[in-house]
């Protein structure tokens, strides 16, 4: 059933026909991948993992390797939503400069969108921090198992971007593989938390939004500068935002125009109309 922000948004998308798109975490949660905040932006639950944790606590980092095993076959398998495949087609239809993702599951390209910016990364390779020899996340998957048969007795409950809420015990004996190729240390291929965005994918991404009539922001509270900074950037440049996200953005007192609501189902209607008709 249509109703009247549907409407606003069909309208607003009408009369913006060229748009960036920048998407968050609200957009993969009907693919059952979990998001971090609340409906006020807040944590959700404890912070995760800083890059400089990463790194330099070993510890920590068997503790994040432990908890990816648990989480990543559950990850792996999600599958495009609606937001997903209404955005691919309103790529195909020409209607988008750019989709920039804050998401690192690549459900977008699993939908047929072309030329997404992965602004965070992606979950699905690893890559050696010394040398940058790269392979799947699959592969480092079976490197993890084969130095730790006992990970495949774990089960817990899954969390956001691959992780599990487990607290595994003792993890001195954890084995984590290191590159094969130089011995360096093995690294997802996300800008984790206190990381920054290389700045080329900032500076790709700020020129598409130039170019376009206006800034869509779907599924994000943007509580995180990394995608916050484009709202700013439309600010600057005297483009319109809309927002379409179920709860408080730090963009609310920037946007044209502010819609609730599941995401998806919102995305999906206003493509169909705009789309097919």
């Amino acid at each position: 059933m249509t109703d009247s922000d549907d409407l606003k948004l069909l309208d607003f998308v009408q009369r913006h026909p060229r748009l960036f798109v920048l998407t968050g975490a609200g957009c993969s949660t009907s693919s059952g991948l979990g998001d971090y905040r609340d409906s006020r932006g807040q944590w959700k639950r404890r912070q995760p993992i800083t890059g400089q944790v990463f790194i330099a606590d070993e510890a920590a980092r068997k503790r994040y390797w432990a908890r990816s095993f648990v989480g990543w076959p559950s990850f792996s398998r999600a599958r495009p939503g609606l937001a997903h495949h209404a955005l691919a087609s309103l790529q195909q239809a020409h209607r988008l400069t750019l989709l920039v993702t804050q998401n690192v599951d690549q459900l977008h390209q699993k939908a047929g969108h072309e030329d997404v910016l992965d602004l965070h990364g992606v979950l699905a390779t690893v890559s050696c921090i010394q040398c940058a020899e790269s392979l799947s996340r699959d592969d480092y998957q079976i490197q993890l198992l084969a130095g730790n048969s006992w990970l495949a007795s774990l089960t817990a409950a899954h969390a956001p971007d691959g992780d599990a809420d487990l607290e595994p015990g003792d993890l001195q004996q954890m084995y984590v593989p290191p590159c094969t190729h130089c011995g360096g240390l093995m690294k997802p291929d996300v800008v984790f938390f206190g990381e920054n965005v290389p700045r080329a994918l900032v500076e790709r991404a700020m020129g598409a939004l130039a170019s376009a009539d206006a800034l869509l922001v779907a599924g994000s509270s943007l509580m995180v500068y990394s995608g916050f900074r484009f709202c700013r950037a439309a600010q600057n440049n005297g483009q319109p935002i809309v927002l379409l996200n179920d709860g408080m953005t730090r963009a609310d007192s920037l946007a044209a125009l502010k819609i609730a609501g599941d995401c998806g189902q919102r995305l999906q209607t206003m493509a169909e109309q705009l789309i097919n008709h």
